[in-house]
C-alpha cells in the first residue's frame, strides 16, 4: 500500500467512525478531520468534485463547532427547573436513561421512583431550552450543605458540561440557601466538569464551597 492509499483510508475510516459518534462535538471533530484529509488526498488524485465537496463539509464542521462552543456556557440557551424529587416526569427521564446512568452510579437504585418526597431531598432538570439534558438531585446533610446523589448529562451534551448551570451563584443551590456542596471523590471518574465548576478534593468527597462564590 502506497503512502497516498494509505492517507485515503485513513481518511474514509475516520469519516465512518465519526458517524458512530454520540457526542455532537466529538462527532464534529472527527468529521472535520476526516474531510480534511480526504481533501488532500482527493487533491494529490486530482478528484475535483470530491475536493470540493469536501472542503464545503469542513467549513459547515468548523462553523458548527465554533458555534457549539460559543454557546457552551450561555444561560440563554441552558437552564436549571427544580423539579419534585418524586414527579413522575423525572422518574420518567431516569428509567429512559437507567442503563446509562447505573454505569456510573451502580448503586443508585432505579427500580422504584426515587426517591420518595422528602423535604430534605432536591432534584433539578437541565433544560437545553425546552429540552431535557441532565438531571442532578441531591439531599440535606446539614442547614447549609447538600449532598450530590447523582450528577447525569446525556452523553450526547458531556462535551458541553451544562450540569454546572447547577453550581452558580446565584444559582438553584445558592436560592434554596445553600453554601457548600458535597459529591463522592468518586464522581470525578465519571465525569470531569466537577473540577471545572470549583469542586476541590477534600477528604473522601469533593467540596464546592458556593459561599465563596
Amino acid at each position: 500500500m502506497t503512502t497516498l492509499s494509505a492517507i485515503g483510508w485513513t481518511g474514509s475510516v475516520l469519516l465512518v467512525y465519526s458517524l458512530l459518534q454520540t457526542r455532537v462535538l466529538r462527532f464534529r471533530v472527527l468529521n472535520l478531520a476526516a474531510s480534511l484529509i480526504l481533501t488532500g488526498f482527493n487533491t494529490a488524485i486530482q478528484v475535483w468534485p470530491m475536493v470540493a465537496m469536501n472542503v464545503v463539509i469542513a467549513l459547515i464542521n468548523g462553523w458548527q463547532i465554533a458555534r457549539l462552543l460559543s454557546g457552551r456556557h450561555d444561560d440563554q440557551r441552558y437552564s436549571v427547573l427544580p423539579i419534585g424529587p418524586a414527579e413522575p416526569y423525572l422518574h420518567r427521564v431516569m428509567l429512559l436513561h437507567a442503563g446509562d446512568i447505573r454505569r456510573f452510579n451502580p448503586g443508585l437504585d432505579l427500580s422504584r421512583p426515587w426517591p420518595v418526597p422528602d423535604p430534605d431531598r432536591m432534584a433539578f432538570l437541565v433544560l437545553d431550552r425546552a429540552e431535557t439534558v441532565g438531571l442532578v438531585l441531591a439531599h440535606r446533610v446539614g442547614p447549609d450543605t447538600v449532598a450530590v446523589d447523582l450528577d447525569y448529562v446525556l452523553p450526547r451534551y458531556r462535551d458541553f458540561t451544562p450540569g454546572e448551570f447547577v453550581y452558580r451563584v446565584p444559582g438553584p443551590f445558592a436560592d434554596q440557601g445553600v453554601t457548600r456542596v458535597l459529591a463522592p471523590v468518586g464522581m470525578l471518574k465519571a465525569d470531569r466538569y466537577l473540577a471545572s465548576v470549583g469542586f476541590t478534593a477534600q477528604g473522601g468527597s469533593l467540596v464546592l464551597d458556593l459561599a465563596g462564590r
